[in-house]
């Protein structure tokens, strides 16, 4: 053992530091197994993928020796809400109860800071908003502006993060005016990242990860420090992440937006100089004509493109109105060319513009083979995308062939271990085999170590799974129905404390509309929807609602509520799955990587669609069991799953809870989980459990 792992070892001790710091505190073999693998590639400097069960404590697992080798660490999160939680809350207990002194820091992306000339722009009128209820919201973030010391808006947890006032008070790298920015000295951004390179520990989140990849290769100043540890948590999301950093974004609101920047910027310092009116007016009407010709927007909101019209539209009209669009953008550009010694603001819109000519140009031209490409069309939007199928090559090459070269040693020569980067990649769900393959592969991680650390919890004790039978096929007209009826009668016995996951949005929209009508406006239960308030507001009324505080509730939703929602004790029983979360076959994306699949002889749903599916489907059920302390029923609403033979496959993928056999035993179970539910309203043990198996 070494001496890392020796020191590790000691405060997972009965007697250790973390029973020492916190009373509450329980040694779990998984955790410390866990804790001693990150020692063992910190200190050989290794790339480890762990994959720990839900319950382990994998954050205690991976910040203990991360904190205690005496190297810069960088966590990276994949959503900004474990990021928050991992810096105002799990870093300063850990940190202050070792007794560690280290400054710790938190990283977003510049969308996430108030940008103060945007707002003093707004305040001089130059920007207003003319609805009134943007206007409140931007009033909102001014009186805010005057006390707040890190500009982090998330501090202003009352604003929507879809609020329309966003991007009047935020950044973006486009129209940034950098250091001729009159504010540049106290721009949060910049005091962000200032924090973060004196910083021992940074917090970042995964968007953030990536972005700093183009930054460090354009020869700007490094985002990020330097750093001996890099953990990468939710892992499982690193993939899809990357992919959208890693290609080519061009959408209509940039065009629009650049159209409109360009007209108050000529109109300050070049009035005169071209009709810049006439140019900006036909670059936006050309913008319209090119949305116009996408038509409605599509089922799913996409449209694949693998040549160089997308799918179903003209290709004579798309082809006009994209060449009028570049024609319009171009005119514009011309006179800005030739506006020698223009301000600085000038130079910086032409470079802008002359940015996105590039992309629109790509655009019109066909996808390459390794790349796929699709239109999202909504209904007032429109947005041009092309990724790469995965991001196995940009970790091999651009992450971690990074981290294991140091800047100091001359080409060809070794590297002392010591001085390696640690690469720690961990979540709840990597893969359905002892390689994680669906994870390693991916991410072109082959060759690097692989922990599988299973969960604690007794599921078989603690939760059941029942698959209704008979029950309307999935996909068909009675099936929200049937499913809406099925919840609506357990929650009832249960007095709400349910989470429906459905996996379209039509489906969400059906369930929810079934659920409010049979309940009518005077029932006893909330039926609650994602979309209808922010994640956070809704994930707090449905907390309140099963801690007996007023009517209990039912959360219908869908996409990011599968995953990174912690509910422990009995605020939620039960979770109802409407079907099998298969990728949607007419996804562009899954349609490509099918394609591939299937042109070097794989089978497409056995070795892409079945993984897909047992992945989201074990994330899913994941958020009934959270605690020791928990119990619950699992519901899924497709019989497939006991009928097909890759039902074995899915159902092996789930944790091993027992199996109820009928409605009998699901009746049996809901009294069993009301009685529990009465008993226990007075006990805080759950919420005490889930908070120090960190």
């Amino acid at each position: 053992m070494t001496q890392l792992q020796e020191a590790v070892a000691q405060v997972f001790a009965p007697q250790g530091g973390l029973a020492l710091a916190e009373p509450a505190f329980t040694p779990r073999p998984g955790q410390t197994r866990m804790a001693l693998a990150v020692a063992g590639a910190i200190e050989e400097g290794q790339v480890l993928v762990v994959e720990a069960g839900t319950g382990v404590g994998k954050t205690y697992a991976y910040l203990v020796p991360a904190l205690l080798s005496g190297q810069r660490v960088l966590v990276s999160t994949a959503t900004k809400a474990l990021q928050d939680q991992l810096f105002a809350r799990d870093l300063p207990r850990l940190v202050h109860g070792l007794g560690l002194p280290l400054r710790m820091a938190r990283l977003k992306g510049r969308s996430s800071y108030l940008c103060v000339e945007r707002l003093e722009r707004v305040r001089q009128g130059r920007t207003a908003p003319q609805d009134p209820q943007v206007l409140r919201a931007v009033a909102e973030v001014e009186r805010w502006a005057r006390v707040t010391r890190s500009g982090d808006l998330a501090e202003l947890t009352a604003l929507d993060e879809r609020s329309a006032a966003l991007p009047l008070v935020t950044s973006t790298k486009d129209n940034c005016l950098g250091s001729d920015c009159p504010h540049w000295q106290g721009c949060h951004v910049n005091h962000a990242r200032q924090q973060a390179l004196e910083a021992d520990v940074v917090v970042v989140n995964h968007h953030l990860l990536f972005a700093d990849l183009d930054v460090r290769d354009s020869g700007m100043a490094h985002l990020l420090p330097n750093t001996g540890v890099v953990v990468i948590d939710e892992a499982h999301q690193l993939n899809d992440i990357g992919v959208q950093f890693a290609g080519e974004a061009l959408s209509s609101q940039q065009l629009v937006g650049y159209a409109r920047d360009a007209l108050r910027l000529t109109q300050e310092h070049a009035r005169g100089m071209a009709d810049w009116l006439v140019l900006c007016a036909t670059l936006e009407q050309a913008m319209r004509e090119l949305r116009l010709q996408a038509g409605k927007p599509p089922v799913g909101g996409r449209l694949a493109w693998q040549a160089v019209t997308p799918q179903g539209l003209d290709p004579v009209k798309w082809r006009a109105a994209l060449v009028r669009l570049g024609q319009s953008l171009r005119a514009l550009l011309i006179p800005l060319a030739a506006l020698e010694g223009a301000a600085t603001d000038l130079q910086r819109l032409y470079e802008r513009g002359a940015e996105l000519l590039a992309r629109l140009a790509r655009f019109a031209s066909a996808a390459g083979d390794e790349c796929v490409r699709w239109l999202e069309v909504g209904a007032q939007y429109l947005r041009m995308l092309e990724s790469p199928l995965s991001i196995a090559r940009i970790m091999q090459q651009r992450l971690l062939q990074r981290s294991l070269e140091d800047g100091g040693t001359s080409q060809g020569e070794e590297l002392d271990p010591s001085r390696k980067k640690a690469w720690i990649f961990t979540s709840a769900t990597l893969g359905n085999d002892a390689q994680l393959s669906w994870f390693v592969d991916s991410c072109g991680l082959r060759g690097a170590q692989v922990l599988q650390v299973e969960s604690p919890f007794d599921y078989h004790r603690q939760a059941g799974i029942y698959v209704p039978q008979p029950f309307a096929a999935a996909g068909s007209a009675q099936h929200s129905e049937q499913v809406a009826q099925l919840v609506l009668d357990a929650a009832q016995r249960l007095g709400g404390r349910t989470l429906v996951l459905t996996t379209t949005i039509k489906a969400l929209q059906a369930i929810s509309a079934s659920l409010r009508s049979n309940l009518g406006l005077f029932a006893d239960l909330d039926v609650l929807v994602q979309g209808e308030a922010p994640k956070l507001a809704l994930i707090q009324r449905f907390m309140a609602a099963g801690a007996g505080a007023g009517r209990g509730a039912i959360l219908v939703a869908s996409a990011t509520f599968w995953e990174g929602v912690d509910l422990p004790g009995d605020v939620l029983q039960l979770v109802v799955i409407d079907k099998l979360p298969f990728p949607p076959p007419d996804d562009p994306l899954v349609e490509a990587r099918s394609r591939l699949l299937e042109s070097v002889g794989r089978a497409a749903f056995h070795d892409y669609m079945l993984p897909e599916a047992a992945l989201a489907l074990k994330q899913g059920a994941g958020r009934l069991i959270r605690s020791e302390t928990d119990r619950g029923v699992l519901v899924i609403c497709d019989s497939r799953l006991v009928t097909m033979g890759y039902g074995a496959k899915l159902m092996s993928a789930l944790p091993p809870m027992r199996v109820l056999t009928g409605a009998p035993e699901f009746d049996e179970a809901l009294e069993l989980l009301k009685v529990q539910a009465r008993s226990s309203d007075s006990e805080p043990g759950a919420a005490a459990d889930s908070e120090t198996r960190k």
